[in-house]
């Protein structure tokens, strides 16, 4: 000052040094606590795709790892079981909830995917669905009056299911993921992984990994987006088991006394939730448990940025929209 008056430094206050002991108790740490009662309140939006062609048991899948019947076959679309002529895309969606949290869940499913003689550009229709989420996003966003929360209708992760025949990746989930990789999550599944051997399995799973390296198809989690070496490691895990190996089941069988969800055969249960059965816990604890919140974020902050940043340059700039002209999803 220019009295020559000295000024003492408060600790923790006026400057950025590490380590600085506050001298006495502020509150910051309730920032959590207030950011998960903002977030209870809201609820959460997770869109999930289902793709492969008919018969893997996709539906069946989806349903066990939510637990409630969730798909579209159990919400009474198509009863007459018909496969389509082209690729359709049915989005069906719940309000589950589970410890006081809400989330929206959209399943959308794409009959009629690999079930033609000629497949030839059958993932066209998938990959316009996907960028036409981006585009209402996009639109929602250049609003004047925009909503204080825009609807997400973006997909933000695809289960491919991959076929269990033990020796290579078809040509058209080859160019399948090739095509869709650049703009959603995709994590590849093998689906009614008990029709193999242990050993076909596990030799299985390495030539497909082979396959997609040699093909440049970068599947969720992408190496690229980890974030420090507690990312990186705890996803070069999640890499090395993928794709995951899985069985669905909605039905429960009694084995030593307990009640667990599994496929019977002549041989005994496979049971869905054991680790020496299947891959199915590690694909759930993976989506749900640990990379949920994270696929969100990438769908967001990659995916849609890369489809934004590419409209607005092509366009130059979108110009505002009215409320009027905005269409909301029905979804």
């Amino acid at each position: 000052l220019s009295g020559g008056v000295g000024v003492d430094r408060v600790p923790g206050l006026g400057h950025s040094g590490g380590g600085s002991t506050l001298l006495g108790y502020i509150g910051i740490d309730t920032i959590i606590e207030q950011m998960r009662k903002k977030t209870m309140k809201a609820g959460f939006d997770f869109n999930i795709m289902i793709v492969g062609h008919s018969g893997l048991g996709k539906s069946t899948l989806v349903n066990t790892l939510f637990k409630s019947q969730v798909s579209r076959w159990s919400s009474g679309w198509g009863s007459e079981h018909k496969i389509p002529k082209t690729v359709e895309i049915k989005a069906v969606s719940h309000v589950i909830e589970e410890g006081g949290v809400k989330m929206k869940l959209t399943v959308i499913d794409t009959p009629g995917f690999g079930d033609q003689i000629n497949n030839e550009n059958c993932w066209d229709p998938i990959s316009k669905y996907i960028n036409e989420q981006y585009e209402k996003f996009l639109k929602e966003e250049v609003n004047i009056a925009r909503k204080k929360r825009i609807p997400d209708t973006r997909v933000h992760c695809c289960l491919y299911f991959i076929s269990p025949t033990g020796h290579s990746l078809r040509q058209l989930d080859i160019e399948f993921m090739k095509h869709l990789s650049r703009v959603v999550n995709i994590i590849p599944v093998i689906a009614k992984s008990d029709t193999m051997t242990p050993d076909e399995k596990n030799e299985f799973k390495h030539r497909v990994r082979k396959e997609l390296e040699t093909h440049g198809i970068e599947y969720y989690p992408q190496n690229e987006f980890d974030d420090d070496m507690e990312d990186k490691n705890e996803n070069d895990k999640i890499r090395e088991a993928m794709p995951f190996a899985v069985v669905g089941s909605d039905k429960e069988f009694q084995v030593n006394g307990k009640r667990v969800l599994g496929r019977k055969t002549a041989w005994g249960v496979v049971e869905v939730e054991n680790p020496n059965h299947c891959e199915f816990a590690l694909l759930r604890d993976f989506l749900i448990r640990s990379h949920l919140q994270d696929l969100k974020e990438v769908t967001h902050n990659i995916h849609y940025e890369t489809y934004r940043a590419r409209r607005l340059n092509d366009n130059g700039g979108l110009h505002p929209i009215s409320a009027n002209n905005t269409q909301e999803s029905n979804l």
